[in-house]
């Protein structure tokens, strides 16, 4: 487990020795219960909910969790590699993991109260429970002021219609955080965060999307119709849902930023690999120029993918400010992510275009990671917000 890394294996002050540990256990996991099983969870968009129980287990789903909360205790360094080490072998446990660790939890655990906490962080960090969190809606993607979704208040509950899509684990979370509208639209603070269970009278899971990529993790609707929810469920004060939100993304930016670096390096490990082997005119084609220049721009668009990557996590782990940063990585390395599959694709040839080689996955994987948690323009957006102030 990762967490008995921590306390047996190595002081947790060596952080490069401990990352290295987490990358090791977690090669080892991917290795022996997702490789063999990517083909047919991405043919039959199947979700594996029992393997996310079993990363649970091993400490993953609650790597950002303090240990009194039945966390990992472990800090962005350590979450970004065992990502990069996940989304290596398949982007879609990773983006599942990622959604679990840094959306619904960490809402959870930065902005409930203690009761909230211990109510449900151990469930999630242990895996019990997958989370979801629910931002986006069907008519307002960026323009999150304008969420129809609404809470009104009766008494000691609140009362939720409205729907919500584009969610990880929409249909199989147990619990999830939802942003709702408890102002008009487009006003200052209109927006609440609660805590919604599955079950809850009204709560439903909507359609299931039929994706390009990233098919082993569920993205699907969530539905609201009258559903009433103590006063108990709602997360930190009315009115600070959307900045809780934008706390909650700076995290998860550098969660796609890994994604993307993990699914840059899968793609290009096997491209290098097969142009080593491949020969044509009596050598291997990485010895021909077009080709090395190809592996040479894979690898430098990776290193720096890698090196703004590690600095968003290093910054967060530091309480620093991370907005700025943690969007010049998502933004660099999502985009990157799709170059380097794409040039995957090409050294393969043919062969790169069917399901025979692992490349096209990882070409269909990369897109989303120019969308989700805010499109490449967006985070143009916020960079240059920041540099501007």
């Amino acid at each position: 487990m990762v967490s008995e890394i921590v306390e047996n294996q190595v002081n947790p002050s060596d952080r490069s020795a401990l990352s290295q540990l987490i990358v090791e256990s977690v090669r080892d996991i991917s290795e022996r219960f997702i490789r063999p099983n990517i083909r047919q969870w991405d043919d039959e968009q199947y979700f594996p909910a029992d393997l996310f129980r079993q990363l649970g287990e091993q400490g993953l789903m609650g790597m950002l969790v303090p240990v009194e909360y039945g966390g990992s205790g472990l800090g962005y360094r350590e979450y970004v590699a065992a990502i990069v080490e996940l989304s290596r072998v398949d982007g879609s446990i990773g983006l599942s993991m990622a959604a679990h660790n840094s959306l619904c939890t960490n809402h959870i655990l930065l902005f409930g109260n203690d009761t909230q906490k211990q109510l449900y962080l151990p469930r999630l960090a242990t895996g019990e429970w997958i989370g979801a969190w629910g931002l986006t809606e069907p008519n307002t993607g960026s323009d999150a002021g304008n969420m129809r979704t609404t809470a009104l208040r009766d008494g000691d509950s609140w009362v939720l219609n409205g729907a919500k899509n584009f969610i990880t684990h929409g249909k199989s979370g147990n619990v999830a955080v939802v942003i709702a509208r408890t102002g008009e639209p487009n006003t200052p603070r209109n927006a609440t965060a609660f805590v919604v269970e599955r079950g809850t009278q009204g709560f439903i899971g909507g359609r299931k999307e039929d994706k390009l990529g990233m098919r082993a993790s569920e993205t699907a609707e969530m539905l609201f119709q009258d559903c009433r929810i103590p006063d108990t469920q709602r997360l930190g004060e009315v009115g600070d849902g959307f900045v809780q939100s934008l706390k909650v993304l700076d995290g998860g930016r550098i969660s796609i930023a890994a994604l993307s670096l993990g699914i840059a390096y899968g793609a290009y490990d096997a491209a290098l690999g097969y142009a080593q082997e491949r020969e044509q005119f009596g050598q291997s084609i990485a010895k021909f120029q077009a080709i090395s220049f190809k592996l040479a721009d894979m690898a430098t668009d990776i290193e720096a993918a890698k090196l703004l990557t590690y600095q968003a996590a290093d910054l967060k782990d530091a309480g620093k400010p991370v907005t700025k940063e943690s969007a010049m990585a998502k933004l660099y390395a999502s985009e990157a992510a799709v170059r380097v599959a794409n040039e995957a694709v090409q050294i393969f040839g043919g062969y790169g275009y069917t399901k025979d080689y692992p490349v096209e996955k990882f070409y269909r994987d990369a897109k989303l990671c120019t969308i989700g948690e805010g499109t490449s323009e967006i985070q143009k957006v916020v960079i240059s917000r920041q540099i501007l102030k």
